[in-house]
């Protein structure tokens, strides 16, 4: 049984979300999964490195599947960009380890946060783009950020309440960088809570809003509780940026 690695780009839009669901055919796995099951002629189980919310983008997701087929990665490239969507694709296929998993063996994921911080939107970019009108304090939301860099408890930060399994995770970096009238906030970590990056990027700009102190990052990551943190940022401004593995295959 062969194991075939992919990486995959897409604007998540029009999308419920990178996960099958069984209720809407509108979603990146299912999309993906369809096509492959049509050219190689058997079921597929297609693994993610992890779950997209519906409306996130991704630059650098990456996935796995089996398949008994003889078909080589460059037909498969070849076959799924030209049946799958213009707004999903696959950048690469190739062979992996029988034993790669692309969601278990990931070290670390990168996402980006875009905003536009100007009262004059962005019409050409306005899908990949949150905008705030308000003047922001970058240097507010640098000092902000910096208190949330680290291995900590993020249950503050995470959207299920009633989750059960732990809330640690390391953040390696939150960078936030200004070029003009975009605000890119890059946040790099082992692993990120349901909806952590969103609930993150909205406490962050509370900060650069003068809404809240850069040092109140603190006291909230040790209040545990979802409502002490700022809202959940929209959708369209979040892209799984990079998936990072042992290897540099792909």
């Amino acid at each position: 049984m062969r194991n075939i690695r992919l990486l995959i780009q897409y604007d998540g839009t029009r999308y419920n979300g990178w996960q099958s669901q069984e209720h809407t055919e509108e979603t990146i796995q299912g999309k993906l999964t369809r096509v492959l099951e049509r050219m190689l002629g058997e079921e597929i189980d297609l693994q993610g490195s992890g779950r997209t919310d519906a409306g996130v983008h991704a630059a650098g997701q990456t996935a796995n599947f089996r398949t008994k087929a003889a078909v080589s990665c460059e037909e498969i490239l070849d076959y799924v960009n030209r049946y799958l969507p213009e707004d999903i694709a696959v950048l690469e296929a190739a062979e992996a380890d029988p034993r790669f998993h692309s969601r278990l063996w990931s070290l670390r994921k990168t996402y980006i946060y875009r905003i536009w911080n100007s009262p004059i939107p962005n019409v050409f970019e306005r899908k990949y783009l949150y905008q705030v009108k308000e003047p922001l304090c970058v240097e507010r939301m640098r000092q902000a950020a910096a208190l949330l860099e680290g291995t900590h408890d993020f249950r503050a930060f995470c959207a299920n309440g009633r989750i059960k399994k732990s809330t640690v995770r390391t953040l390696e970096q939150i960078k936030v960088e200004q070029k003009g009238a975009e605000l890119s906030l890059n946040f790099t970590g082992n692993g990120f809570l349901y909806h952590m990056v969103r609930i993150l990027t909205g406490t962050l700009l509370e900060a650069g809003l003068g809404k809240r102190k850069p040092e109140e990052m603190t006291q909230i990551l040790m209040s545990l509780n979802r409502n002490q943190a700022g809202p959940m940022a929209p959708a369209r401004g979040l892209c799984l940026w990079k998936v990072e593995y042992e290897d540099s295959d792909i």
